[in-house]
């Protein structure tokens, strides 16, 4: 078997997972239990020629212990807690790293001073945050972007002289590592709303970004007490994981796997038990046209790689590109079939946020967050989608995506069945608003998770988050914010 066949059956195996018990739970009541299907397929993963055996036993370990974890804390996760499983990894891991190497602990408290003396970088950043100065922002991006956490601690790093693979660690777990729930600008926003004067609420800021980095676990037990968290003890959970992972830490660090990786992928691939797999998704996809949205790109995934593998990859980084870029050309093909372009629905939540900025002002930091997913992911398949020579004309890396699916599913083909059936003009495109919040089966994030392991595995030692790379957003398509972007000038 190549490495591109492993990839994508280990791929299509999460999404298959996670779709299925979606599609057979949906409108129950989650139970820890019902994710096990997806931590069976992830069990089915392993590395193959050239792929580092440390950085799957970090994936694996990792979505093992957390669903271990979980399951002797408690039975199921609320929906208001759900979204948080995902950051409760990268705190104790980090701390893990602290204990066993103090050089690197050492580069980081010379990171948090840097924090206090970057005083005006961060009040300017919270400020701009607060009042919308970029629009729609991804606080807690993957990638760069203008606003987000990931693009102040850059440039701060830049001024830095510490180790470039320090530097990289504190950027990445900051980025697709998770350390903490905590977005920038967030404890800045509480305070003035409080009625702080503009310097105290950045005195405020600096202090709890540092309290991210210096003591991790319990910033994130602080965060999840403050949000109002009941539905397991997350220090409880931090420090069992902490105990079980504790090998698997040390042996990746022994094998000379980046720090950035390390605090990156034990956190990523976590979501789908009591998240993706939650509550929240189960009543979401009650509704037979999200779920069949869901379904039907799944599928379009599923054929487009099968296509990609029979036609040939140059290199696996191109297998994940066919696989983001077919679920983007279909949500893009989704939308215009209710008469819709992504320039559209780019223009409306863009201006929906600026309007939600004066209602909301102590709206969370990370409110308009998956929006701004599902907008990129939208713009990317619309010029995907597009005729040539002004699209690529439905093809991805000279790849066609499989688009059949969705015109062959029964619910999304019969929208009328859905509404007043003499006006179903508008039912696919607003269960695709209802995706716009919860986009994590489109993007695909498991999918995603999965491949980012396997080519992390083939370049251990090379940092995998953030992406180095402009990500070309569609709010700078929509706002020119691009000038504010790091991604050129990543450490």
């Amino acid at each position: 078997m190549s490495i591109y066949e492993k990839m994508i059956n280990e791929a299509l195996a999460a999404q298959k997972a996670d779709v299925g018990v979606i599609k057979k739970k949906r409108g129950t009541k989650f139970k820890i239990s019902d994710a096990k299907p997806y931590v069976d397929a992830v069990n089915g993963m392993k590395p193959g020629a050239g792929q580092a055996k440390t950085v799957f036993d970090l994936h694996i370990n990792s979505v093992n212990t957390h669903y271990d974890v979980l399951s002797g804390l408690t039975d199921t996760v609320k929906e208001e807690d759900d979204p948080f499983v995902e950051h409760y990894q990268t705190p104790p891991i980090l701390e893990i790293l602290y204990d066993e190497d103090p050089a690197f602990r050492k580069s980081t408290d010379k990171f948090i001073q840097a924090l206090a003396d970057n005083e005006a970088l961060i009040g300017k950043e919270s400020i701009r945050r607060y009042g919308g100065f970029y629009g729609p922002v991804c606080v807690v991006d993957f990638a760069f972007s203008p606003g987000s956490t990931s693009n102040v601690v850059n440039r701060i790093l830049n001024k830095m002289t510490i180790p470039d693979p320090h530097k990289e660690a504190i950027l990445s777990a900051k980025s697709w590592g998770m350390d903490t729930s905590y977005g920038i600008g967030a404890a800045f926003q509480a305070s003035i709303e409080d009625g702080k004067t503009a310097k105290e609420a950045v005195e405020d800021e600096i202090a709890m970004l540092q309290m991210v980095y210096d003591k991790p676990v319990d910033a994130q037990v602080k965060l999840m007490k403050d949000a109002g968290h009941t539905s397991f003890d997350t220090r409880k959970y931090m420090d069992q994981y902490k105990k079980k992972m504790k090998d698997t830490i040390i042996a990746a660090k022994k094998d000379g796997v980046n720090y950035g990786n390390i605090v990156t992928v034990p956190a990523y691939c976590v979501g789908d038990v009591a998240h993706h797999i939650s509550q929240s998704m189960f009543n979401m996809c009650k509704d037979d046209v999200t779920m069949a949205i869901i379904e039907a790109e799944s599928q379009v995934l599923e054929n487009t790689l099968k296509a990609g593998l029979a036609a040939g990859f140059k290199n696996p980084e191109a297998v994940l590109n066919l696989a983001t870029g077919a679920t983007a050309v279909g949500t893009a093909y989704i939308l215009e079939k209710d008469g819709f372009t992504a320039s559209m629905v780019i223009d409306l939540l863009t201006k929906r946020y600026t309007n939600y900025v004066q209602l909301y002002p102590r709206r969370g930091a990370a409110a308009e967050l998956h929006n701004v997913d599902f907008m990129d992911m939208l713009l990317r398949g619309s010029k995907l989608l597009e005729v040539k020579p002004v699209g690529k004309g439905g093809f991805v890396g000279g790849v066609k995506v499989d688009l059949s699916p969705i015109d062959k599913n029964e619910v999304l083909a019969n929208p009328q069945r859905y509404t007043y059936p003499a006006c179903a003009i508008t039912v696919r495109f607003s269960s695709l608003m209802r995706l716009a919040d919860f986009p994590c089966l489109l993007t695909s994030e498991p999918v995603t998770a999965t491949l980012m392991t396997n080519l992390i595995a083939l370049h251990k030692e090379l940092p995998g988050s953030p992406a180095r790379g402009c990500k070309r957003c569609a709010t700078s398509d929509m706002v020119k914010t691009h000038q504010y972007c790091q991604w050129a000038e990543a450490v």
